[in-house]
């Protein structure tokens, strides 16, 4: 038994002084007042650390130097997931963009294996695309996107262990394949989407419950036409991933949106790309050179190609940009995508029976301590 005292515990969206923590293995084991820890549990000292539940990161496409699409094993999921749990991601979906379904089969199993291997944070995957609407690509090659059909379907569903998100345009996917997917525990969500807003909400009743980067690679809310965004926004049950780095979306686009339905249904995410915890100012995409330039990753062209983002970055900046709380901005990056994802009886809060996937935060907004599973990382 080991008990993580001195710090400012986050418990049920508030900050309580003179709690405990006690984790037993990779579990949490009870949350008692500091004068109620057993005599013989091994004292961890926060130093008067914000103790909160780990970041959970939906679409990581890269980091460390290395792109999931590139190299789809073991090994370049371990990368990953050790580079970003630098700042504060205690679980991650890798993520495919666009591409052949041969390499979305490669990268399933890959992360079948790394969870039976019990690689730390990686909780499934993200495939977005092949299955998105052309006109809305944004950076995904244009060649590698396809309709969906019987065997992507199959390809979609086939991922044994771990959760699957997968990011669609339901305009061309259609209500039934929808329904099936999620009747199948895929999770489902809307992005590089050209949908209306009747096609987009027919698509909320059918089982999507997700809206992927929103405003980013979507139809836009219109005086006439709501679009996808209108729908994301018009949903209130249903989950709406931001990229909060002052490059994708206007901070002030994004205020508008946070007053449009409950908090709890944002998600923080960073939409990394190789560059993130890693050396290098620049990587090949689908045979194209991006770059990292002035906090945002572009092409030649100047297409956005993902974020120069991080999550801890993506926290603080939930905070300074876009006026949250810091009790609801680490909300966003922990118990939201939990909840997005069906884990809340595992991860996103500290509580009894909860993954001990825990972060040490000091007042400056540095990660001091990071563990995954009650192992420190």
């Amino acid at each position: 038994m080991r008990a993580f005292c001195d710090a400012r515990v986050l418990l049920d969206g508030r900050f309580a002084e003179g709690m405990a923590v006690l984790v037993e293995g990779a579990r949490i084991a009870a949350v008692v007042p500091r004068a109620d820890v057993p005599a013989d549990a091994e004292r961890i000292d926060i130093g008067g650390a914000m103790l909160v539940p780990g970041f959970i990161d939906t679409p990581v496409s890269g980091g460390g130097d290395v792109l999931f699409n590139d190299s789809p094993t073991v090994e370049t999921i371990r990368r990953i997931g050790a580079a970003h749990a630098r700042f504060g991601a205690t679980g991650f979906l890798p993520t495919l963009i666009s591409d052949d379904l041969a390499v979305v089969r490669e990268g399933i199993d890959a992360v079948d294996e790394a969870i039976r291997l019990g690689v730390p944070g990686v909780l499934g995957i993200h495939i977005e695309g092949p299955f998105i609407n052309v006109a809305r690509k944004g950076i995904h090659a244009a060649d590698k996107i396809r309709s969906i059909d019987e065997e992507g379907v199959g390809v979609l569903t086939s991922l044994r262990r771990g959760r699957t998100l997968v990011t669609l345009a339901p305009e061309l996917a259609g209500p039934d394949v929808i329904r099936r997917l999620a009747d199948r525990g895929v999770v489902v969500a809307a992005g590089h989407t050209a949908g209306s807003y009747a096609e987009v909400a027919s698509a909320v009743e059918a089982g999507l419950t997700g809206f992927t980067h929103l405003f980013n690679a979507m139809s836009q809310l219109g005086n006439r036409e709501p679009g996808a965004v209108g729908a994301a926004l018009a949903s209130e049950g249903v989950w709406c991933s931001l990229i909060v780095d002052g490059v994708h979306v206007s901070p002030v686009t994004l205020k508008l949106a946070l007053r449009c339905k409950p908090l709890d249904r944002f998600v923080l995410v960073s939409d990394a790309m190789p560059p993130t915890g890693g050396t290098g100012t620049s990587f090949t995409l689908n045979g194209r050179r991006i770059r990292v330039e002035a906090g945002q990753l572009i092409d030649e062209e100047g297409t956005l190609a993902g974020a120069d983002l991080d999550m801890l970055s993506a926290v603080r900046n939930a905070c300074d940009m876009l006026d949250v709380s810091p009790e609801a901005a680490l909300a966003m990056a922990s118990a939201n995508p939990a909840d997005f994802l069906s884990l809340q009886g595992d991860l996103g809060r500290i509580a009894p029976g909860r993954r001990a996937s825990l972060l040490a935060i000091t007042s400056t907004w540095d990660i001091a301590r990071c563990w995954i599973d009650g192992v420190e990382q």
